[in-house]
């Protein structure tokens, strides 16, 4: 975010007001909140009026630039120290320090100034060259072969020795001009063109055949393209510059630097070109591929924080008994039996498909768990030998009628290895935890995905590329906003998910969970205050996102904060009803006259939020599920043939498409020139994830097993 704004110091607030674009009074009231201890969550719901109705990712972006602020006004401290004490700075110097807010037009100014390792132009001073420079730029009329000879000594044996010389510190002095690196910077911001070419590792898959011989304009290239050229230059396939035009840069640097046409000028032209083919030139290529890298990075985490909320929002069957089952073929299919809680009743393995085909044994196996623990709802994971399992499985007679779901098993095989399955199951093998993964998942995605790291939950996009600190804290941001976007029953949830409710973390969730074992259910949000190291700030944060269903007072059971109850009451009395009366009476609360209970810390945006409760209280944002099945007669690969129109499950969206799982092990891609008639630049415009749509087989490239998409016109 930091950019380059007027040449003026700026305040924290005002800065990062005209960064993103708001007023001072809503980044002023923020940042006091942000610093008394507020969460994200909690001050996008439910401090409305003081913020001016930001939302949580204006919040957030305010308390990183923030952060981001902060941290260049120590590196300009650092800076000026640093040139205070070799005596250099000047009130212009320090003027242009403090009114810089771009790091790298910062780092411009310190550049001269900065203690370097030995360079051609450090040993041409140490041999007194630099008069002889210093003469040379002024482009005097005269002879510089002659004013060479001045400086002829023992480490310089003649005039050209010490004309090389003298150019060496020009072109160093070049290279340092601030204006001068900041008008090229902008040349290659808009004028780089990233240029491809074969590496010297050979690409064995053919990856990266497409990208061969590539040329177009950087900031024309998308972040898909980008990250897979920049991982095949990372891996030696291919090899990467971006650069504009040599005869456009160098004429900038002749504008600035060479005054006249007498032979000294020659020699300032020279430096020029040596100055920015060696110097300049490969410092602003490395810097503008990292801006790309960058700019390729946040769109790559943004669609990766979109899918991401996407799985965290899927609907959830609600508290059945559910039967787990992770398929496979030689080790088996692993089955599980969970009841309402989450809780494993039973485990065992069935090998229902070859090379044993057990059957008969399978099928008894499954049909007497599935009467024993009365269970209501099967889940299969996605994987290997799902469709044979889901077959399988739906030839059986239970009973009663049992629903069946493909659940994806992305990342269960992380979770089960984790340090939360392990304590979770720790009498149990990885196989067992796997299979009550997928089993949650169909109960309560919500709860079973927090416990796994969202890199491995298959929704991402060049997700080892990014930077991977962004990705973490977009990616945490995401869960930590679903979270308490949802809410958690504060009676059933785990630690691993009570932790993203605003105000808590892993210690303080762990605290409730044990007082929630030894004293009994929470009867309030107020009980809460009982649990220790759980104090008022804590509550204040966390209590609107905490639901106890068990409570006397049903907006326990909502996402009205604690602190408006009495304003509800107030409402209330005004209708002439109770509190009780009044939750879920639609005819009465379309009576309420808001204006009327508007103050000075309740504006209208907050009331009309705490209305919304009232009419649906607790409602819960997710949908509900819905059942979905593959073409029965497609099974694999060969099964395919172009302009079939198949029933299909968006698995994972990018900037060029979606992937689309038809039953069978190849997922096929859905381009976003497939998508509409019209243009679309954004693929979730069209698709989200997991959702289930009608495709027509555009065409099949069977030599490398893929599979064009198209829903136009369908």
């Amino acid at each position: 975010y930091l950019c380059s704004l007027n040449s003026v110091s700026m305040t924290i607030s005002s800065f990062i007001a005209q960064s993103l674009n708001l007023s001072i009074k809503s980044v002023e009231s923020t940042l006091r909140l942000l610093d008394e201890g507020g969460t994200v969550p909690f001050i996008s719901r439910y401090r409305k009026e003081q913020t001016g109705n930001l939302d949580e990712v204006q919040i957030a972006q305010i308390q990183k630039l923030s952060a981001q602020f902060k941290e260049l006004e120590k590196r300009k401290q650092t800076i000026i120290d640093a040139i205070t004490e070799q005596g250099a700075l000047t009130e212009a110097l320090q003027q242009k320090i403090d009114g810089c807010y771009d790091a790298n037009e910062l780092e411009d100014l310190y550049l001269p100034y900065k203690v370097k390792r030995k360079t051609k132009a450090t040993i041409a001073k140490e041999r007194g060259l630099e008069p002889l420079a210093k003469m040379i730029m002024a482009q005097n009329d005269g002879n510089p072969v002659q004013w060479a000879s001045r400086f002829i000594n023992k480490e310089v044996p003649d005039s050209d020795q010490a004309l090389e010389g003298a150019q060496d510190i020009l072109a160093e002095w070049i290279s340092e001009h601030a204006g001068l690196r900041n008008r090229l910077r902008q040349l290659f911001v808009r004028n780089a063109v990233l240029k491809v070419k074969k590496g010297k590792t050979p690409d064995t898959e053919g990856k990266y055949q497409d990208y061969t011989d590539w040329s177009e304009p950087l900031h024309r290239c998308p972040s898909h393209r980008f990250l897979a050229i920049y991982r095949a230059s990372g891996e030696g396939i291919l090899s990467m510059h971006a650069t504009p035009d040599d005869e456009e840069a160098l004429g900038m640097v002749e504008r600035q630097f060479v005054k006249g046409r007498n032979m000294a000028s020659g020699l300032v032209e020279e430096a020029g070109k040596q100055s920015y083919k060696k110097l300049i030139k490969p410092s602003l290529e490395n810097e503008r591929i990292g801006m790309a890298k960058e700019k390729a990075d946040k769109q790559a985490i943004e669609v990766f924080k979109d899918n991401l909320r996407q799985l965290l929002m899927s609907p959830p069957v609600g508290q059945l008994r559910t039967m787990g089952i992770d398929p496979g073929y030689r080790t088996g299919c692993k089955v599980v039996c969970i009841d309402e809680k989450g809780d494993l009743l039973a485990n065992t393995t069935i090998f229902p498909h070859p090379p044993q085909s057990d059957f008969a044994l399978s099928s008894k196996r499954i049909t007497s768990l599935a009467e024993q623990y009365k269970i209501e709802a099967i889940a299969i994971g996605n994987g290997t030998a799902s469709r044979e399992t889901e077959l399988f499985i739906k030839k059986l007679t239970f009973h009663k009628p049992l629903q069946v779901f493909m659940v994806s098993e992305d990342g269960a095989s992380v979770y089960s290895a984790s340090k939360v399955g392990r304590e979770e199951f720790p009498d149990y093998d990885v196989t067992v935890r796997g299979a009550v993964s997928i089993a949650r998942r169909l109960t309560d995605p919500l709860s079973e995905l927090v416990k796994i790291d969202p890199k491995s939950l298959g929704v991402g996009q060049y997700q080892h590329e990014v930077d991977q600190k962004e990705l973490k804290e977009g990616l945490d941001f995401t869960v930590v906003s679903v979270v308490n976007q949802i809410g958690v029953n504060l009676n059933s949830s785990s630690p691993y998910l009570l932790q993203y409710v605003a105000g808590l973390n892993a210690s303080s969730a762990k605290k409730i969970c044990d007082y929630r074992t030894e004293t009994g259910m929470f009867t309030s949000r107020d009980s809460i205050k009982k649990v220790p190291g759980i104090g008022p700030k804590t509550y204040e944060q966390a209590a609107g996102f905490l639901m106890v269903p068990q409570s006397a007072n049903p907006l326990d059971h909502s996402r009205v904060h604690p602190e408006r109850y009495k304003l509800i009451e107030k409402m209330a009395k005004s209708m002439g009803l109770t509190t009780h009366e009044l939750i879920g009476n639609t005819d009465a609360i379309a009576q309420i006259e808001i204006d009327r209970f508007i103050d000075e810390n309740t504006g209208k945006e907050t009331l009309n939020d705490i209305v919304k409760e009232l009419r649906k209280k607790g409602l819960d944002p997710r949908q509900n599920v819905k059942m979905f099945e593959f073409d029965p007669s497609i099974r694999k690969f060969e099964d395919v043939k172009v302009g079939m129109i198949l029933p299909g499950m968006v698995t994972n969206v990018t900037n060029f498409g979606a992937f689309v799982d038809l039953g069978i092990k190849e997922n096929g891609l859905l381009h976003l020139s497939q998508m509409a008639e019209r243009f679309i630049e954004n693929p979730g415009e069209i698709v989200k994830l997991h959702q289930t749509m009608q495709v027509r087989i555009h065409g099949i490239d069977a030599e490398r097993r893929r599979i064009q998409l198209s829903i136009i016109g369908l």
